[in-house]
């Protein structure tokens, strides 16, 4: 065998492993699991906010507390190791709400919380949800730097 024939023989014993090692996922059921674990988590929140605005908060007040609350259930359903299965069985429906940010920020935190404060939680904690706070931030301010340049040209009023 010719070096060429060993390492076309080599490739296709790697595709073949690779393809009985990947798992088959239907896209279908995948984005009914999204939408209904996504669905599950607005629920909560439209609950929550119509029950902040029936004890007499405002819209912006009722949102706040919306927010919070679901904040704050991520956080407790990721300390008691609750959460990952949702998000493994519901994907982007349970990764996208802001549940899914809680808890990104909240993982780290728990996961290396042994090794102290300072190189534990204070180092990792922002290991996934950093990059989304900066290109966030960063995103924002290059909008806001468009929008000023259409303000200055007249083409946004």
């Amino acid at each position: 065998m010719t070096k060429k024939e060993l390492e076309q023989e080599k490739q296709k014993q790697y595709d073949e492993l690779v393809k009985q090692v990947t798992p088959q996922n239907s896209l279908l059921l995948q984005m009914c699991k999204a939408f209904l674990t996504g669905g599950i988590i607005c629920t909560i929140g439209q609950g929550i906010l119509e029950a902040a605005k029936s004890m007499g908060l405002d819209k912006e007040m009722a949102g706040t507390w919306c927010s919070l609350l679901l904040i704050l259930l991520s956080v407790i359903l990721t300390g008691l190791s609750l959460y990952q299965p949702i998000a493994n069985f519901g994907g982007a429906g349970a990764l996208v709400p802001i549940t899914g940010f809680a808890n990104s920020v909240c993982a780290p935190a728990i996961e290396f919380q042994a090794e102290g404060q300072v190189f534990g939680v204070g180092v990792k904690i922002f290991t996934i949800a950093g990059p989304v706070i900066l290109y966030g931030i960063f995103t924002s301010w290059l909008l806001g730097v468009i929008y000023w340049c259409g303000m200055m040209l007249g083409v946004v009023s």
